[in-house]
């Protein structure tokens, strides 16, 4: 069928799909690290959603849709070009990370919160950006990423571990600043 303005089912897509562009582009960038790729990837996203519209529930929610499309999409990426291994060396990185966990900073800038987020293990920071920045249920989440809820609620739990620990770990410079400064104002 060639596509035309007078289409309905090119408008109804680009009414139920194009607004959630946004976020589908964010999580895509902080999942791939790379903005080009991600938009690539996003691209991809919007083209393969576009071929099977016609098999979308409207009575669905086109967002978890359009994001379970998304990290299809990234793992196929993954897959063809990284061939992802889970090294010994994250293993024994996550074990430290889970046995002590450092307070967290009262203020907390947007950089040190993504450069937190860079260094959680990527199958748990799928977890959190979906669960915890785009806001899905767990069954969202689950179905989104073709793992069973309990999996989720593991990840989950412990991806915000990591970021809780790595939050922290941000904070020993400020506190150390914040000591000097106080030793400095006692001095005088």
């Amino acid at each position: 069928m060639l596509e035309t303005e007078n289409n309905p089912s090119l408008e109804r897509f680009e009414a139920e799909a194009l607004p959630h562009f946004d976020d589908l582009y964010r999580t895509a960038v902080r999942v791939i690290g790379d903005r080009q790729t991600a938009e690539d990837l996003v691209q991809e996203t919007y083209l393969e959603g576009w071929k099977s519209f016609h098999r979308f529930d409207p009575r669905t929610n086109c967002r978890a849709w359009l994001f379970k499309i998304l990290f299809h999409v990234i793992h196929h990426h993954r897959r063809k070009w990284f061939r992802f291994k889970f090294t010994g060396e994250e293993e024994s990185m996550l074990e430290q990370t889970l046995v002590y966990e450092p307070p967290i900073p009262e203020h907390i800038t947007d950089e040190d919160m993504l450069a937190a987020l860079d260094k959680v293990p990527q199958n748990y920071r799928d977890v959190l950006l979906l669960a915890d920045v785009q806001e899905f249920s767990y069954k969202e989440v689950a179905d989104t990423l073709n793992i069973p809820v309990g999996t989720v609620m593991s990840r989950l739990s412990r991806g915000r571990a990591v970021l809780r620990t790595q939050l922290g770990a941000t904070s020993k410079p400020v506190q150390a600043d914040i000591t000097q400064q106080a030793a400095r104002s006692a001095s005088i």
